[in-house]
């Protein structure tokens, strides 16, 4: 006898969490997410269907198979895993479980999904996030992007956060999360004064601090 797993019908899509990174297309035409583990190789787009990673023929997700879309139930535990290194740059999904799904007890591995919303991290400086900007590494045919503000984007390939979501299409909404205010990239003549001054008067201090130590050294000997 076979054992079957319980199975659910439930009246709306069920609610998960994930987080990637965002990704530009070469041509600039379209837009989505590259995984954060396994289906990195994968980008895909905000209304896309998993495929096998390993490239057998079965159809996502199966059961003698890691493959298929994965998050988690709640927010917090994807927030969570922006606290590492390596997923800082990352983006965090408020997504829809859509088509067949297995639910474990932290999260989903699922069939199809819809990115609802993307919500940016901070710049690396800690400013707000006004684009996203290239980040210097990709998949072909794939650019990474990674937060920036106003000041730290340069000359880099970028996309404000709502040029980006029209690109990528399907309704998505993309926000930046919270974080300091950055100060303008075009400073007036007042603004350039007072920053002389303040580097004037380290300059100073530092120049006393020497002093001392000279002294303490002269009479040391």
């Amino acid at each position: 006898m076979r054992l079957r797993l319980p199975e659910e019908r439930p009246t709306e899509p069920p609610t998960g969490y994930k987080i990637a990174h965002p990704v530009l297309s070469q041509d600039g035409t379209r837009a989505g997410f590259t995984g954060v583990s396994l289906g990195g190789a994968l980008p895909y787009g905000v209304l896309d269907e998993a495929r096998c990673v390993y490239g057998r023929r079965h159809r996502a997700p199966h059961r003698r198979c890691d493959c298929g879309f994965h998050c988690v139930h709640d927010r917090a535990g994807a927030e969570a895993m922006l606290c590492t290194a390596e997923h800082r740059a990352a983006v965090l999904l408020e997504v829809s479980v859509l088509g067949a799904y297995i639910r474990f007890e932290q999260g989903f591995r699922y069939a199809r999904q819809r990115v609802r919303t993307a919500t940016v991290q901070p710049c690396a400086c800690g400013a707000v996030a006004g684009a996203l900007a290239d980040a210097g590494w990709g998949r072909p045919g794939w650019r990474a992007l990674a937060a920036a503000c106003a000041g730290c984007v340069r000359g880099r390939t970028s996309l404000s956060l709502a040029s980006f979501a029209r690109v990528a299409g399907e309704g998505l909404r993309v926000r930046a999360a919270s974080g300091v205010v950055a100060a303008p990239a075009d400073l007036g003549v007042s603004e350039l004064v007072a920053e002389a001054a303040l580097l004037q008067a380290r300059l100073d201090w530092f120049q006393s601090q020497l002093a001392r130590f000279d002294e303490g050294g002269t009479q040391s000997r």
